[in-house]
């Protein structure tokens, strides 16, 4: 693929509003992570919340939006001068050109759950405030970024689990390299609910302390939510950063479980070099998919070992940010380009023993120095793969 700008970048997660936040946490080696306290949530286990969720207010003729997973997402567009860069690339290429592909999961659940609560006792009919389409739907979250800067182009919303809005990028890319749009808001938008906690412990996937990716007692995940955002353009400045090569693949080995041996994983990740026109040798960091279960890192593990061998850094910041779901993509994906702008290697943390069985170059503490090249890796149920490779612009 041809390389495409990436001329702004942002993310709001359990680690902080926008880029400066993150950035200091991740080079400090700090976890979002908390004790569960959400909602009427009563499991034991830890999430990544971000704070100020319920202080944001949308605009009053946005009002049928109104929900977390939306809430969230105009959180994200408000850091690092995001908005108004949209608004200039709006005004550069015409409302018609600028698309917007967004991952998420479970979207705004949370409001179904809510109004589920003021069910009519008689009839079980929910509120006529409740307001479907606009909250709950998929959809709801593109339909209102498209509403929020009056755009007319191509609209997408991937649910693809854990792959969501890594796959964002490929469907963006596509779009403008056939020449249908020139511009894309890309990246991923999930908030915590109901659903998404009890369904995990269900699953017995959520862990009952800080999840420890790629440790040997590695025991669950963590769940957490976030707003990842990038604005990709076909051209940009020399000095922006590049939208390289994205690889994806699906073997649909099992419906929850990846194949043991990361087959479908490698493929992707192949793929993601070849349209990038790189070797193995030349990435400098690789964000792991990571989640702390058993099977997704030792399956990973040997993915990664078969393309990189223990050659490459890499490591797995879930454990600072929390599983972020359709959302985890587009900030692993900005993590990288973070770690290429301020010069530094996160770390994967929590991490007491790492397991003897995998053998790659994890890294356990924040490393500084100059990284050029970036692989991501987001990987979900049922095989959807993506792998992600971005760099330094000029």
């Amino acid at each position: 693929m041809s390389p495409l700008a990436i001329t702004h970048f942002t993310m709001t997660s359990c680690l902080g509003h926008g880029l400066a936040a993150t950035s200091a946490a991740l080079r400090a080696g700090r976890s979002g992570l908390k004790p569960c306290d959400f909602e009427t949530v009563d499991i034991d286990t830890w999430i990544g919340e971000v704070e100020g969720l319920d202080a944001v207010q949308l605009r009053g003729d946005l009002s049928r939006f109104d929900c977390r997973n939306n809430r969230l997402a105009l959180l994200g567009l408000q850091q690092d001068g995001f908005e108004s860069a949209v608004v200039e690339a709006i005004g550069q290429h015409g409302a018609d050109r600028v698309g917007v592909f967004i991952g998420t999961s479970t979207a705004g659940i949370l409001q179904t759950e809510l109004a589920y609560r003021q069910r009519d006792p008689t009839t079980g009919a929910l509120p006529a405030s409740f307001r479907y389409a606009e909250t709950h739907n998929a959809y709801s979250v593109a339909d209102f970024l498209c509403q929020h800067f009056g755009l007319r182009g191509p609209s997408v919303v991937l649910s693809a689990a854990c792959a969501s809005s890594a796959k964002a990028f490929g469907n963006a890319a596509r779009m403008i390299e056939a020449g249908v749009i020139d511009a894309a808001i890309v990246g991923g938008v999930d908030s915590l609910c109901l659903t998404t906690l009890y369904g995990f412990r269900s699953l017995e996937l959520t862990s009952h302390q800080p999840c420890r990716p790629y440790d040997q007692a590695r025991d669950g995940i963590s769940i957490g939510e976030a707003a990842g955002l990038a604005l990709l353009q076909r051209d940009g400045p020399a000095a922006s950063m590049r939208l390289l090569g994205v690889g994806e693949s699906s073997d649909a080995h099992h419906m929850s479980s990846p194949h043991p041996e990361g087959r479908s994983a490698q493929i992707a990740i192949r793929d993601a070099l070849a349209a990038a026109g790189l070797n193995a040798d030349q990435i400098d960091y690789i964000n792991l998919h990571g989640t702390g279960t058993p099977s997704n890192d030792a399956a990973e593990g040997k993915a990664v070992q078969a393309v990189f061998g223990d050659r490459v850094p890499c490591s797995s910041t879930k454990a600072s940010t929390g599983h972020t779901l359709g959302a985890a993509g587009g900030i692993e994906i900005v993590i990288g380009l973070l770690a290429i702008r301020d010069g530094f290697l996160p770390a994967g943390l929590n991490v007491a023993r790492l397991d003897p069985n995998i053998h790659i170059d994890y890294l356990t503490q924040p490393r500084p120095g100059q990284v050029d090249l970036v692989l991501s890796n987001s990987f979900g149920f049922g095989g959807a793969n993506a792998s992600v490779v971005v760099g330094r612009g000029a």
